[in-house]
């Protein structure tokens, strides 16, 4: 049983490839990775390969293609799976056959990865390994019944055990070491996975031992690290130990990157329109449990602005069930701070009663009380933080009534809507007898000096350029661009260009047209997403994905071909005349009269035709 993850090596007939694409819908794909909405004829989302505030992510759907204006990536639903999840493009092919749910009429052989692998191939590959191994201990042998019975107790199924994947770390310092040199892992992988400690003599220790193991995945489901929650018993106490130990930083896991679960949640996500936030995994998996399966969980820490750029990519709502205790509380308002600020999401809050947290409420009171509670016992953050301001406050203090309606005005100034506003307001008027006169007096203050602290802010931001500066085409460049756009969409402009020779100044271009030119010679009709199967250089494929998204009439006239093949004509003799001269002077300095001579004729002649041109 060595370590080993398979990858697809067989070839795929173009047949299949071209089939698969063609019953496949671009915008349905990607609509599971990033949360899309219609803008025009395309659309738009936040861009899943960098970070960003504002779509620039374009999906168009009548050319089945995807294009960051943002970071420049683009291709068609097959290069968006290889780049997005790092994968091969026969892997591509077969993903998106099981997404659109086509049959594959052929069986796709696979090898392990060898010593020879990526560096990060050989880590997951330990790492499925480690997880595999755990997890076979926990439900199959003698030495996981404490931890399976410890599972048990706490409400998990064996079916929910299995598809989480959860194991047990045994109390053996060296069980995973023994298990890595039967399977000749080297030292430097050793160290590099973050599963083992390296001791000053050199030799390993595991990192994890008696401990209940959650594998925590990549958005692909690969597993890239653990959490392993301790296991108290009386021969093992732990006294010394932290309650939860997650692995370290490593080239595979940044736990400001990762969500427990999201691997799995995702697609229902997306389907229901939110995203569920508990503060811990027993959390996740108790509404797991309860059938919710739209719950995740961050690392032990609060939110980060990779997390709220992961879950932004799929919903428009997050629904925030920290526990109900008063950490839990406190955690609810750091993370309403954190997504206020970082986000566009439309947030709720749930409290759970009694302090408990939503894993021990659906133990005491079952599921469809756990259910109830997520839908119906909902508010707004602003009826939240009301509440959470009140605590350690004496309110029939002078002082402390009137320090918790300065700090709750702070709040509600940063209601948009009118009418939720008021609704407070009213509250408030009535529970400190108040005039809602003197509120609203109060928050126009609060919001000028807020508008104010903005403006600086602003200020200070806008002496910082935030956008990369993008490359300045010449016109000659885009009546290039142009020119290809109409070869691409028109085959007679292709054929006009190709039968007369017609030469573009930049050999990118040119090179470009000879690879339609050859393209259409054997398919016949124009598809631009398999015309990026094609073409095998990336930087060819980019070309090809910019010029696609130039912003053209849907067809071209006599005159509009005539002006673009003037101005790329006219560069083109300009440039030539240029080089010519150049070679005159080098011609004259070397004495050589009668080369100087023969370029004189040559310069008369490019000059004519320029002005004829």
């Amino acid at each position: 049983m060595g370590i080993g993850v398979r990858v697809l090596v067989q070839r795929i007939p173009q047949q299949v490839i071209d089939e698969v694409r063609e019953k496949t819908n671009i915008v349905e794909v990607i609509g599971q990775y990033v949360q899309l909405k219609k803008s025009g004829k395309n659309y738009l989302g936040l861009c899943p390969f960098h970070e960003e505030k504002t779509p620039s992510f374009s999906v168009a759907e009548d050319k089945q293609i995807f294009h960051c204006f943002g970071c420049g990536k683009g291709g068609n639903v097959y290069t968006f799976l290889q780049e997005l999840e790092g994968i091969s493009f026969p892997e591509a092919v077969k993903k998106v056959a099981d997404i659109e749910q086509i049959p594959l009429a052929i069986e796709i052989s696979s090898e392990p990865i060898s010593q020879t692998s990526t560096g990060q191939q050989q880590l997951i590959a330990l790492h499925e390994r480690t997880r595999d191994l755990y997890h076979h201990l926990l439900v199959n042998t003698k030495v996981g019944e404490t931890a399976l019975e410890y599972l048990h107790e706490r409400g998990l199924s064996d079916e929910l055990i299995n598809e989480f994947k959860i194991g047990f770390a045994p109390n053996q310092r060296e069980f995973l070491v023994q298990v890595a040199k039967q399977d000749k892992v080297t030292a430097d992988l050793m160290e590099r996975s973050g599963l083992f400690i390296r001791r000053e003599d050199g030799s390993f220790s595991d990192r994890f031992y008696h401990r209940v193991m959650f594998p925590l995945n990549d958005f692909r489901g690969k597993p890239i690290g653990f959490s392993g929650r301790l296991l108290k018993t009386e021969d093992f106490p732990g006294d010394d130990q932290p309650k939860y130990l997650n692995s370290p930083e490593t080239e595979l896991f940044n736990k400001r990157q990762v969500l427990f679960n999201f691997d799995k949640a995702r697609n229902e996500i997306r389907k229901q329109g939110e995203a569920i936030l508990f503060e811990g995994f027993m959390d996740v998996l108790a509404a797991w449990q309860a059938d919710i399966k739209i719950g995740l969980a961050s690392m032990g820490t609060s939110l980060t602005e990779q997390q709220i750029a992961a879950i932004e990519r799929i919903t428009g709502q997050v629904v925030i069930a920290y526990d109900g205790d008063d950490p839990g509380q406190a955690a609810t308002d750091r993370a309403l701070t954190i997504l206020d600020a970082h986000s566009r999401l439309n947030l709720v809050t749930v409290t759970v009663p009694e302090k408990l947290d939503p894993d021990e409420y659906l133990r005491k009171y079952g599921v469809t009380e756990l259910q109830n509670l997520l839908q119906h016992g909902r508010q707004t953050p602003f009826a939240f933080k009301m509440q959470y301001r009140k605590k350690g406050l004496n309110l029939e203090n002078e002082a402390d009534r009137l320090g918790y309606i300065e700090v709750v005005m702070q709040d509600l100034a940063k209601v948009q809507s009118p009418v939720e506003q008021d609704l407070y307001l009213g509250q408030l008027a009535n529970e400190f007898h108040l005039t809602r006169e003197s509120l609203k007096q109060q928050l126009q203050m609060v919001r000028q000096t807020q508008r104010t602290e903005r403006r600086q802010q602003q200020s200070t931001f806008s002496q910082v350029p935030i956008q990369p500066i993008k490359k300045v085409l010449t016109k000659e460049e885009k009546a290039e661009r142009m020119l290809l756009y109409r070869s691409m969409n028109e085959r007679s402009i292709r054929e006009q260009l190709v039968q007369t020779d017609f030469q573009f100044i930049h050999d990118q271009y040119q090179e470009l047209l000879l690879y339609l030119d050859s393209y259409m010679m054997v398919h016949g009709n124009f598809v631009l997403a398999d015309f990026l199967n094609y073409l095998k250089e990336n930087e060819m494929k980019q070309l090809a994905i910019d010029i696609s998204m130039i912003s053209m009439s849907e067809d071209s006239n006599e005159r509009e071909i005539y002006d673009l093949m003037q101005v790329i004509s006219k560069s083109g003799i300009a440039e030539e005349i240029k080089q010519r001269q150049k070679e005159q002077l080098e011609a004259r300095k070397n004495g050589n009269q009668q080369r100087e001579l023969e370029l004189t004729v040559q310069i008369i002649e490019l000059t004519k035709r320029l002005k004829q041109a």
